[in-house]
């Protein structure tokens, strides 16, 4: 049996703020869907949110992951400024951290692959709270994040849903979209994120 595979490459940001509101926002600039932004939401009281530029990209994030809500709006990124209808965040990054350090020590083709993935994932688990690099996704697909840089989010500033987000904070309680969290420091994680879903049997 072979599997479909989508590769999405970019960049993943994640930040609390002191609403409780916490933000993912993804930056993709090569993926199936071509380049584009989206950015998962889940508010103080748990309610999770997707925003997303296109039908074709809503449908397939949430198939990947858990929303309560779904809504479609422009979405425009200038650096790490993400504007939608409902959200508006910008964010400052600063230096690599140790971790990033780390990171550009492997070689980038190693990094990126699912075996690699594989073999950090029960690291990870440790090191950092809430985060996987591999796990089982919707519709039986499995997800690996193989991550090559890391840098840290300085300050965080925006509104949703007309509601001012307030400072910087962790990123705690981990959001609930999926198998994984981001770190619970705010941050930017440079990662290619492979997707493989249940294929036919080959001919």
């Amino acid at each position: 049996m072979l599997a479909d595979v989508s590769t999405f490459r970019g960049a993943i940001a994640g930040v609390g703020t002191t609403s409780g509101v916490r933000v993912v926002v993804g930056r993709w600039d090569l993926s199936p869907y071509g380049a584009f932004a989206d950015a998962m939401v889940e508010t103080a009281a748990g309610h999770r949110l997707l925003l997303a530029p296109t039908q074709e990209v809503a449908d397939f994030v949430a198939a990947t992951y858990v929303f309560d809500e779904v809504r479609l709006e422009p979405v425009t990124v200038d650096g790490w400024r993400f504007t939608s209808t409902s959200l508006t965040i910008e964010l400052e990054v600063g230096d690599r951290t140790a971790l990033g350090r780390v990171l550009r020590l492997v070689p980038a083709r190693l990094a990126q692959s699912p075996a690699w993935c594989t073999v950090t994932d029960p690291v990870a688990r440790v090191v950092m709270q809430g985060v996987r690099t591999r796990g089982s996704a919707g519709g039986g697909r499995r997800e690996y994040y193989g991550a090559t840089d890391h840098h840290a989010v300085t300050s965080v500033r925006g509104r949703l849903d007309g509601a001012d987000l307030g400072g910087m904070a962790p990123v705690d309680p981990p959001p609930r979209f999926g198998f994984s969290s981001t770190p619970r420091r705010p941050s930017v994680t440079t990662v290619v994120t492979t997707v493989q879903e249940p294929g036919r049997l080959s001919a």
